[in-house]
């Protein structure tokens, strides 16, 4: 197998032009809610708004686009999580090739989905990436098609590099640089356009915690759910990139969550997580414009729905509580009338009878009540020990 080696500033200016009808030039957007929360000017890289949701079409097209017609007829093969693999489905229909992709057996369906629906096989192989890239190659092996790695391809790396390409084109003055790693191809990519153009912006890695050495293995940041960069990319990060950074899940969700509620914008976990180290306090150096590379927001649907509650949860807008009222008519209503009254909105009840250590006559309720933020939280609790019930805050 020949030997890969890192792609030039040349190459990744020949892949911006080979990719240029086929991927979208992402706008940037200054978030004014970010750049107050942390004391520097914040933009935020759209690469969710990229074709098929994510960077990864950028990588694709441009190692598609320098396949010839007999190789194209014999087919191109990925593994993935998701966004690569569609990428390559959409890719591979744009330049007319026929797409198998591997997916781990957990794969978000959202991703899978939208794979079948640009028209590639879908297998699923395995319980986590490795296992699916190892199903993928044994396969080319016997057909004859072209493997396309998700980032271990000079060509794949040089079709994201074009963000660096484009970081430098929309903004004069740039400090930082917040990157998600995963693979690492869309880092190393960005890293080599961008010391070569502003050799003074600092390049940042983002990493999830949950799949690190002594992580839990698990992670809603699925997209960069791989264990270690690859052999050719983490040659390259050695040299592009100044500082590795880890984010948690926890991060990674209010992340989300203020995406989505101040900026507007949907993003996937891996997407979020350059925004989760920043809001976190983790970017220690420097103090001028930081760009954050929102790499995607192809977010299963179920995932950010639970999020989304979770981040509500833990800013105070819905608490969670039980308490005890007798068990006659008229009892419950009474409480909620009381809490109507005091404009505090009911989301669900439920009441608890068996299985419980309660005195005959009583029942237990749980109350999902929509607040205001966190003092409001503890103000609806005092109110209502107030009105001679005991209340309890569910964690």
């Amino acid at each position: 197998m020949a030997t890969r080696t890192a792609p030039t500033l040349g190459d990744i200016e020949e892949a911006r032009e080979r990719i240029a009808e086929h991927a979208r030039v992402t706008p940037i957007y200054r978030s004014e809610t970010f750049s107050r929360l942390c004391g520097r000017d914040v933009q935020l890289k759209a690469e969710n708004l990229q074709r098929t949701g994510s960077f990864k079409v950028r990588g694709a097209v441009n190692k598609l686009a320098t396949l010839s017609e007999a190789e194209r007829a014999h087919g191109v093969v990925a593994a993935s999580a998701g966004n690569h693999g569609q990428a390559v489905a959409w890719a591979a229909r744009e330049l007319g090739a026929p797409a198998t992709i591997f997916v781990p057996e957990d794969a978000p369906m959202t991703k899978v989905d939208a794979a079948r629906h640009y028209g590639a096989e879908v297998r699923f192989v395995g319980s986590d990436i490795e296992e699916s890239l190892t199903a993928a190659r044994e396969y080319v092996e016997e057909c004859g098609a072209t493997f396309v790695h998700p980032f271990e391809d000079e060509l794949v790396i040089a079709g994201q590099g074009t963000i660096g390409l484009e970081l430098a084109d929309q903004l004069d003055e740039l400090d930082t640089v917040l990157v998600p790693i995963g693979g690492g191809g869309l880092c190393a990519g960005i890293g080599v356009a961008l010391k070569s153009i502003k050799p003074g912006a600092r390049i940042i890695g983002v990493q999830t915690a949950g799949t690190r050495p002594g992580g839990t293995g698990f992670t809603i940041a699925d997209g960069i759910a791989v264990k270690h960069p690859g052999e050719l990319t983490m040659s390259i990060l050695e040299q592009v990139c100044d500082e590795f950074l880890l984010v948690t899940d926890e991060e990674i969700s209010e992340a989300i969550v203020l995406l989505l509620e101040r900026a507007k914008l949907v993003v996937e976990g891996a997407g979020a997580v350059g925004v989760a180290a920043l809001l976190a306090g983790r970017v220690t150096r420097g103090s001028g414009p930081v760009a954050i590379v929102l790499s995607g927001g192809n977010i299963d649907p179920t995932l950010l729905i639970t999020v989304m509650r979770h981040g509500l949860t833990q800013a105070g807008r819905y608490l969670v509580l039980r308490t005890r009222v007798p068990d006659r008519p008229g009892e419950l209503a009474k409480l909620l009338a009381l809490l109507g009254g005091a404009r505090v909105n009911v989301l669900s009840v439920e009441h608890h009878r068996e299985g419980m250590d309660i005195p005959i006559g009583e029942t237990e309720v749980e109350l999902t009540l929509v607040t205001r933020d966190s003092p409001h939280c503890d103000d609806v609790m005092e109110t209502m020990r107030g009105w001679g019930y005991g209340v309890e805050r569910v964690s």
